[in-house]
């Protein structure tokens, strides 16, 4: 998955270092991210401050600490007129998805959803006041009325629905991802992830599941998501009744046909993967999970 950038390390602890030459600027605009993508269209680079030694005259100053790979820094730079920095170019933030090295991939994306956080957090809510950057924790402040804000992680569930050697796989409606993957959704106030799941596979298929097995979380940072995944068995009738505001299709498929996902850095696709392989977590689950 695209977090598992081993044998590099990620540090999120948040320790605002003053950068040197060889810190990683990260930008964005209008949802794209700045970088340069090399002639075989999948190895990137990203720009490093030297870059900018003599054309900004505030360039060790002016900076927001994000967090750091094994000892590399990366950074933002409130204002970077990134004209400066010719070679490279805003692209999709899809792009991210097939990209490599992928610690770069990674941290271009995780960059992403906390720029777009600062972005939005230049006032405050509550009295409209400028706020402020903390200088202990990744942390914005109102110091008008006090208000405390820190960055947005929304917790959904990635769900996959078995009947045997059968799962159901579905597409979504009206979005731009048109392949297959599986049940999701948002967690909701007042439940838990495991009421999650079962609230969402009823409202998006119908279907009553049994024995829910956690398999494993991700940092989904494109949509500023936590995604938990689960397997669960059918309880009851197998006949879908699709949600078609929500998905353009639902449908059981056995073992042998699940779609293989060619990029390998989502826990939909891998989780898919599981079950089409028969994996040992996947057939020993069953029956170990909560009702």
């Amino acid at each position: 998955m695209i977090q598992d950038i081993a044998p590099h390390t990620y540090h999120n602890e948040y320790k605002p270092v003053t950068p040197d030459g060889n810190s990683i600027i990260l930008a964005y605009e209008n949802g794209k991210c700045f970088f340069h993508k090399r002639e075989d269209d999948v190895s990137i680079s990203l720009p490093r401050f030297r870059e900018l030694e003599g054309n900004v005259s505030d360039l060790y100053e002016n900076y927001i600490y994000l967090f750091s790979i094994d000892q590399e820094r990366f950074y933002l730079i409130p204002g970077l007129d990134t004209s400066l920095l010719p070679g490279y170019e805003f692209h999709e933030t899809r792009e991210l998805r097939y990209v490599q090295p992928q610690y770069l991939a990674f941290a271009t994306v995780t960059g992403y959803q906390l720029w777009f956080w600062y972005k939005n957090r230049h006032f405050c809510g509550c009295c409209g006041k400028p706020m402020k950057h903390d200088t202990k924790e990744r942390m914005m402040y109102c110091p008008s009325c006090g208000r405390q804000e820190y960055p947005v992680l929304m917790p959904a569930v990635i769900v996959g629905i078995t009947n045997g050697d059968k799962i159901i796989c579905s597409k979504y409606e009206g979005r731009s991802f048109k392949q297959y993957a599986l049940i999701a959704g948002f967690a909701e106030i007042g439940e838990t992830i495991e009421e999650t799941v079962q609230r969402e596979v009823m409202e998006e298929v119908g279907l009553k599941v049994k024995n829910l097995r956690y398999y494993k979380s991700q940092p989904w940072s494109f949509t500023d998501t936590l995604l938990c995944g689960f397997f669960c068995e059918l309880e009851g009738s197998p006949l879908i009744t699709r949600d078609e505001r929500e998905l353009a299709e639902a449908r059981w498929v056995k073992r042998e046909d699940v779609p293989m996902d060619e990029e390998g850095i989502s826990l939909t696709g891998e989780m898919m993967r599981v079950f089409r392989e028969g994996s040992a977590f996947e057939e020993q689950g069953e029956g170990r999970g909560s009702e």
